[in-house]
């Protein structure tokens, strides 16, 4: 359970975000949503008050660190602490451009992707730390991170570049803030979110890259948000408590061989 806990979540305004910030709140933690959209980063509040649970807002563009820090004195000021670092804001080279080869992706993407991507956990973290270091209630960051740091996707250099620096950044946590706070991260194959809608809509051929994502699942579909939700809550309360520095994969299968369906 996350009873009493004080969570953090960024980029919760809709997909794996949206659904882990409901799922925290129904196992009795206390949410700040955080995103760049205001509009739907109220409807989680919403939504989860309307679960019955406790949520607050917070405009936070995590491309600017100082609004990053900001984010979490006003998670601090309205809750008491922090307990729980959900870093979920991401994006995907596709965001911003149909040019995605690696020879020529343009370097703004580029640096988007990485500002959002990597450089925002760091920062997250960083300005989260003090506060963890303080929790006595289990204090753990849960980092997302992709199968896209583990294996290639077309159309993807700066995304599966930035998701596998994340494995690493995690195992850095890991070990600079042990023994007092754990991190993990989870790597999701393709997941029902709006970056992966946007994923389709850039390609030529979308029936071709649906089945490229898909065809690899053993489990033959797209992962739902609240599947992830799920393991995402179970690596940010004390059931996981002896895990920390971890990758978890959660990918329908896709890597437990090389076929395709």
């Amino acid at each position: 359970m996350l009873t009493d806990k004080v969570c953090v979540v960024t980029g919760s305004g809709g997909g794996i975000g949206r659904a882990t910030a409901r799922e925290m709140a129904r196992r009795g933690a206390k949410v700040v949503v955080t995103d760049v959209n205001d509009e739907t980063g109220q409807q989680t509040v919403g939504l989860i008050e309307q679960d019955g649970g406790e949520a607050s807002y917070v405009h936070c563009d995590v491309r600017q660190e100082e609004q990053i820090v900001s984010l979490m004195k006003a998670a601090a000021d309205r809750f008491g602490g922090i307990d729980v670092l959900h870093n979920n804001a991401g994006v995907h080279d596709t965001d911003f451009t149909t040019d995605t080869a690696v020879d020529t992706l343009p370097m703004e993407v580029w640096n988007k992707v990485y500002e959002i991507n990597l450089r925002a956990p760091w920062l997250c973290t960083k300005h989260a730390a003090p506060y963890l270091k303080r929790s006595e209630r289990g204090p753990a960051i849960v980092n997302a991170a992709s199968i896209g740091g583990l294996v290639g996707y077309p159309m993807a250099p700066s995304y599966c570049s930035t998701k596998g620096a994340i494995i690493m950044l995690t195992k850095a946590t890991a070990i600079d803030l042990a023994p007092k706070v754990r991190c993990n991260c989870y790597c999701p194959a393709a997941v029902d979110t709006p970056m992966v809608q946007k994923y389709f809509d850039a390609a030529e051929d979308k029936a071709a890259v649906e089945r490229a994502l898909t065809g690899s699942h053993l489990i033959p579909r797209l992962g739902q948000p609240q599947e992830v939700a799920n393991l995402v809550c179970f690596l940010a309360s004390d059931e996981s408590s002896w895990t920390t520095g971890a990758s978890f994969v959660i990918d329908g299968g896709s890597l437990a061989w090389r076929g395709s369906q």
